[in-house]
């Protein structure tokens, strides 16, 4: 396969007809909603407690400038400087690389399926919270009423309570992909973050104000500073910084690419990098306030109630919420948050692989829209509808991303920097319009620094998953939906990169206009 350049105007043509964010402020929203997702909300403050408490900021904040900002460089390089989604930018870098593109392509395939079912029951449990719908028994009522979940075997029987819901979620998925870069993932970003962000805030004012709030906030600042000596405690501050940027499976590769090309793409990365940990904090702050009213409530401690996830979420808030005074106040505002920080996340998901659909076959945005949102929803509804979906849907998770995003991203960071050694050019495109400027110490992070912490984060979790079957579920399901899943994605990526891409894609390099070392004429792409 050879691709033809393209005459700059032609090229120009191309990028108008893919889409784009208006302005530098579009952008950064979108990054922002992609960021900030469920796991701010419900993974970051028991990472942080499990980890040192206060102690955990240092180690969090050096894997912020160490890892995830330097990754997030990198992403931000590949797609502004190659034009495309992540299977094209890989392939106008070295057509070799084209498969790990598809390799990200196939992850987000794998991580939407699965995602949208959690939103589906966040917006059930936003209207539970009106009249506690779960009882005295919000464990029993989750697994039981609400999800119908059996022993642990895959079933056709579906769960209409989570259906309709999980209907209405590919829905608002459809449309908002459909009306494209600008007026869908755009406006949603511009609409929902500031949205999700003032309604927080009114959750955490809320939760401070708790009997009980003071403990909570305690057990969670206060420094054990004896654990950092350990490395999985720094390994979890990669991992959390890593998993919360969005970092590493495309997405940030394909927003990107529809910045304008005289925009400060580091500065650019600061403020979502920053953004998104600020949040986090604030996450942890109303998080573990609402679980110091719930421990004063039973009168344990607050280690007996703090815990993340689907439990944090799913059982021991709807009890916070039927303990607290104006519950339902709190129920709306935090299940409503999972909502907004989950669709803007989805969205983002959903759109690295229409930007690849799109890029390799030149099909209409509507037409790649319905080839990808359609199937996947099919697939999402089929397993995640179901009475064996929490199952299913648990060790996916746990495997696509400890195997699936980790992985991936340490081997297209090994290739950029070692095989193609691309690290300089990329840092050059930088440099053009970007401050801070990024030179040796940032190519010195990326190739050394952050890929060295991504081996420990998967050293540690394939010593935990070998020791003993994950949450111990049996061999066929964990083999399944597990580990055949991780070995099957990169298989599909490099066999979708043998597909031919459509007439006239310039593959050769960088597109016309963007040399990263000049500035670009005055006549194309001008600020907006």
């Amino acid at each position: 396969m050879s691709g033809t350049a393209e005459p700059a105007t032609g090229q120009a043509g191309n990028e108008s007809r893919r889409g784009s964010f208006s302005s530098r402020r579009v952008f950064i929203m979108a990054a922002i909603g992609s960021a900030v997702g469920l796991g701010n909300i419900w993974r970051f403050p028991y990472v942080a407690y499990e980890n040192g408490g206060g102690a955990f900021v240092v180690p969090y904040l050096l894997a912020l400038l160490c890892a995830g900002l330097p990754l997030l460089l990198l992403d931000y390089a590949l797609g502004h400087r190659y034009r495309g989604s992540a299977p094209l930018s890989f392939a106008r870098l070295r057509r070799g690389a084209e498969g790990l593109g598809w390799w990200q392509v196939a992850i987000c395939c794998v991580i939407a399926v699965y995602y949208a079912a959690v939103l589906a029951w966040a917006v059930r449990y936003t209207f539970f919270s009106l009249d506690q719908a779960w009882g005295d028994d919000p464990e029993a009522f989750f697994f039981g009423d609400f999800l119908q979940a059996g022993d642990v075997e895959v079933t056709a029987d579906v769960v209409p309570g989570v259906l309709v819901p999980l209907l209405i979620v590919w829905g608002a998925v459809l449309l908002v992909m459909a009306l494209g870069v600008q007026r869908g993932i755009g406006v949603t970003s511009l609409v929902f973050i500031p949205v999700l962000v003032l309604s927080f805030v009114v959750l955490v004012v809320r939760a401070l104000f708790l009997p009980g709030a003071a403990a909570g906030l305690d057990a969670l600042f206060t420094p054990d500073w004896g654990a950092l000596g350990s490395a999985s405690v720094w390994a979890a501050a990669v991992g959390q910084i890593f998993f919360s940027l969005s970092v590493g499976f495309g997405i940030m590769i394909t927003y990107a690419s529809y910045v304008n090309r005289r925009e400060d793409m580091v500065g650019s990365g600061f403020v979502v990098g920053f953004s998104n940990s600020s949040f986090e904090l604030l996450a942890g702050i109303g998080v573990f306030a609402a679980l110091g009213f719930m421990a004063q409530a039973q009168d344990v401690a607050v280690g007996e109630v703090a815990t993340d996830g689907i439990g944090l979420a799913f059982i021991a808030f709807p009890t916070i919420i039927s303990e607290a005074p104006g519950g339902a106040l709190i129920g709306v505002l935090f299940f409503g948050s999972l909502v907004i920080a989950g669709i803007t996340s989805l969205i983002s998901v959903i759109e690295v692989v229409i930007s690849a659909v799109r890029d390799k076959l030149d099909t209409a945005r509507l037409t790649a829209t319905l080839a990808v949102v359609v199937p996947i929803a099919l697939v999402s509804l089929v397993l995640f509808s179901t009475t064996s979906g929490i199952y299913v849907l648990d060790v996916v998770d746990h495997f696509v991303n400890q195997y699936g995003i980790v992985v991936v991203a340490l081997v297209a960071m090994l290739v950029v920097a070692w095989a193609l050694r691309a690290l300089p050019g990329l840092g050059e495109h930088l440099n053009v319009h970007g401050r801070p400027r990024v030179g040796p110490t940032w190519r010195v992070l990326t190739s050394v620094i952050a890929p060295l912490g991504l081996v420990i984060v998967l050293v540690l979790a394939l010593k935990d998953d070998l020791e003993a079957p994950y949450e111990d579920y049996p061999t066929w399901l964990l083999l399944t939906f597990g580990w055949l899943m991780v070995v099957a994605l990169p298989l599909v990526g490099f066999l979708l990169a043998r597909l031919p891409w459509r007439a006239g894609t310039h593959l050769d390099g960088a597109p016309p206009g963007s040399d990263p070392t000049a500035p670009l004429p005055a006549t194309e792409g001008g600020p907006r």
